[in-house]
């Protein structure tokens, strides 16, 4: 006889994580929230009183090979702020505002403090950009991923007045494009960063360029930029936004520009962080590769009209920010 439990699935610990984690979830629910954590579908009300007419924006992705440095390490609250925080780049770039999130957890074995950690960590991001954790599942696959192993994905939802949609149909020619710095790789990149970096460090080995140790700056959380993004999209004319993720910033504001209109990088405008600096030089990776591959410092780009340029700098330096000048629209 061969039971479930013995081909290396255990039921009984999986119904034990969803009892852990459901005041974690709990404590993000917002009004809308329709339905507990545990039940086959995740019920939200979707009357929208201060919309005229609501779109809905939705967006799914994971963290890559950024979890390999979580397991590695051994610490696990981070990385699910990191795909809450990516997500609600994604969908706030276009002007929306997030409802709610479900996360997909999967693992060679299911250990229930790490997956606790690692929801504490999407409980704690989702409270931070103030939406709710609505649902989830877990999977618990032996064969597929290494006992250690697990993955991590994630879909929000959020919605937005299809009059103030950002979809870059208003750039124009002589627009420029203003970032935001991120604070490291975010969650793009990572399979690169650790083939060369690995070769040389390990991940407790303290680097004097980044002035801590390696695993602590590759496990830096993903920024989220939803507060900026709240604050000046009623007060300046924004024609477009740019979450820089995988693809850098040449293969994302490729996304919202329409033509005959192209961008021109300013590429020695940017200032390179050091732990790019690092993988560059260490791996001999071309610059082409990691202009495609990296933020190289730059998480987030506004285009604006040219005339709005200075009071939209002056209102970022009052918000703490250190905005780049990036590039600008041509035809």
């Amino acid at each position: 006889m061969t039971t479930y439990k013995q081909s290396g699935v255990n039921i009984y610990e999986a119904e034990k994580l969803v009892e852990k984690i459901k005041p974690l979830a709990k404590k993000t629910f917002k009004r809308g929230v329709m339905s507990d954590i545990g039940f086959f579908g995740a019920f939200y009300d979707a009357r929208f009183n201060k919309y005229k007419h609501p779109v809905l924006v939705s967006s799914v992705d994971g963290v890559g090979t950024k979890v390999k440095i979580a397991i590695e390490l051994g610490r696990h609250d981070t990385i699910g702020q990191d795909l809450v925080n990516h997500c609600v780049n994604d969908i706030a770039v276009g002007g929306a505002d997030p409802l709610f999130f479900l996360d997909y957890f999967a693992c060679g074995k299911l250990k229930p403090n790490v997956a606790a950690e690692v929801i504490k960590g999407l409980s704690i991001a989702c409270l931070e950009n103030g939406f709710s954790l609505i649902g989830g599942e877990t999977a618990e696959m032996p064969g597929v991923y290494a006992e250690n192993d697990y993955d991590l994905a994630g879909t929000i939802v959020g919605v937005v007045e299809k009059s103030k949609v950002i979809d870059g149909r208003k750039i124009r020619k002589g627009d420029i494009l203003v970032g935001l710095p991120s604070n490291g790789l975010h969650t793009n990149g990572f399979s690169l960063a650790r083939r060369v970096l690995l070769k040389e460090f390990s991940l407790n080995s303290y680097v004097p360029e980044l002035r801590e140790t390696l695993g602590e700056h590759l496990l830096k959380i993903h920024r989220t930029y939803l507060k900026i993004i709240r604050h000046v999209k009623h007060k300046f004319p924004i024609h477009g936004m740019v979450h820089v993720t995988g693809g850098g910033i040449t293969g994302n504001t490729i996304r919202v520009v329409r033509p005959p209109h192209k961008f021109r990088i300013m590429w020695d405008e940017i200032p390179i962080p050091p732990i790019f600096m690092l993988i560059q030089q260490m791996g001999k990776v071309p610059s082409a590769d990691m202009r495609r591959t990296f933020n190289l410092g730059v998480g987030l780009l506004f285009v604006i009209p040219e005339s709005s340029v200075s009071q939209f700098v002056h209102y970022l330096n009052k918000m703490g920010e250190d905005p780049i000048f990036v590039g600008e629209v041509t035809a």
